[in-house]
């Protein structure tokens, strides 16, 4: 049987979305040190998870309306300008506010990129291999948690975590770079208008879809969010630790994007299904073993990979349901999964700064997800009867 490859230009937008990847996540490594640096509480610094996800929520959807006129290659390669200036800030910034402020300017980036990205790498592939390509591209995602992550919060220990913000920079600097010379310009189609794409959400389904997302997806950060504060205060792990945790948890989402990918293109009802419980078993299980040192990376690590098979999942079904508006929906899907990290940011910095301590983080995490599943049930059971009545009305 022939295998189909995947063309090179979708790995340059896997680059690009490690470094976004990165950017984004590092946060969760370098939370303590920050914390100590500006002289907040763990809690407060797990808010700039929550500033950088908000910007995603709100500002993703306004600028993909309004780039997804222009050509893709210069829309790419911009976003990885204003990506690197925000990183650049963020690595100057002298106090929590200016610092809070630079996560928010380098956290528009995000979602029309990611958006956009997923378009242009389903257009580099044929149909049947689109799950892949979405995963492959949001493989960025979880290299940037296996690798970026682990040495960005090792250069933070190092070097100080100002330095971990420019090493950040740079890798967006060559994303850019590699963007500008393989993407062809020719890789973008008419630009539908405003109205036309905005149409698309009058589609319940496309609606329900953004809504599991949103639920499914909120235990994710709640939890990797404070994983070092967890392994540090509660497991009884000292500050080097927490480099090898991460890279342990990160192979799993290597796993779990991969296994993801594979049994949303084979079944994808099921596949939803199926991980956003598993995701919710594991967080439970975290929560038990938290107090044992071998147990809790175990669990954590299993935790990585039934988090991340939801992504392609989760993508794939929104962009099913996109019509006209494919590209805004799929930005709107990164909005509604940084709806749910600013979220679960919130929810796991209210949770540690409580006197109900970090060990209670695993058990908030699960709240949110088990309303996510109802939406699942609910999705299937509507994409069951739309395509059982679909023949009697086919043209």
């Amino acid at each position: 049987m022939n295998q189909e490859k995947m063309p090179f230009q979708v790995w340059i937008l896997t680059l690009a979305a490690f470094a976004i990847g990165t950017a984004e996540f590092v946060i969760a490594g370098i939370l303590p040190q920050i914390a100590t640096s500006l002289s907040i509480t763990e809690g407060q610094a797990g808010y700039l998870i929550s500033a950088y996800a908000l910007a995603i929520v709100i500002g993703g959807p306004i600028l993909t309306i309004y780039l997804a006129r222009f050509n893709k290659k210069t829309v790419l390669t911009g976003l990885m300008t204003l990506f690197i200036i925000g990183n650049i800030l963020s690595a100057l910034a002298p106090n929590y506010h200016l610092l809070l402020l630079s996560r928010v300017i380098a956290g528009l980036v995000q979602g029309p990129f990611y958006g956009i990205g997923a378009v242009v790498a389903t257009n580099l592939v044929s149909e049947k291999m689109a799950g892949r390509a979405v995963g492959q591209m949001f493989a960025g995602l979880t290299l940037a948690n296996v690798l970026g992550v682990p040495a960005g919060t090792w250069i933070g220990l190092e070097f100080g975590w100002h330095v971990t913000f420019c090493v950040v920079a740079t890798f967006g600097a060559i994303a850019m770079l590699s963007i500008f010379t393989s993407i062809k310009s020719t890789g973008h189609s008419e630009a539908k208008d405003i109205k036309t794409q905005l149409m698309a959400f009058k589609n319940p389904m496309l609606l329900i879809s953004l809504a599991i997302t949103a639920l499914s997806w909120s235990g994710f950060m709640t939890l990797y969010g404070y994983l070092a504060p967890i392994a540090m205060h509660i497991t009884g792990y000292g500050e080097s630790a927490v480099t090898w945790i991460l890279v342990i948890v990160g192979f799993g989402l290597i796993i779990g994007n991969t296994l993801g990918g594979r049994s949303s293109d084979k079944n994808l009802n099921k596949a939803s299904m199926f991980w956003a419980i598993a995701m919710v078993v594991s967080l439970i299980a975290v929560g038990l073993t938290i107090d044992n040192k071998l147990l809790f990376v175990v669990a954590a690590f299993i935790f990585g990979i039934t988090s991340f098979a939801n992504v392609p999942a989760m993508q794939l079904r929104v962009m099913n349901h996109g019509g006209e508006g494919q590209e805004l929906a799929a930005t709107a899907n990164i909005s509604a999964f940084n709806l749910a990290n600013a979220f679960g940011g919130f929810l796991g910095g209210m949770v540690l700064d409580s006197q109900l301590g970090a060990s209670m983080i695993p058990f908030a995490a699960i709240i949110v997800p088990i309303i996510g599943l109802l939406f699942i049930a609910k999705a299937n059971r509507n994409e069951k009867s739309i395509k059982t009545s679909t023949p009697i009305f086919a043209n």
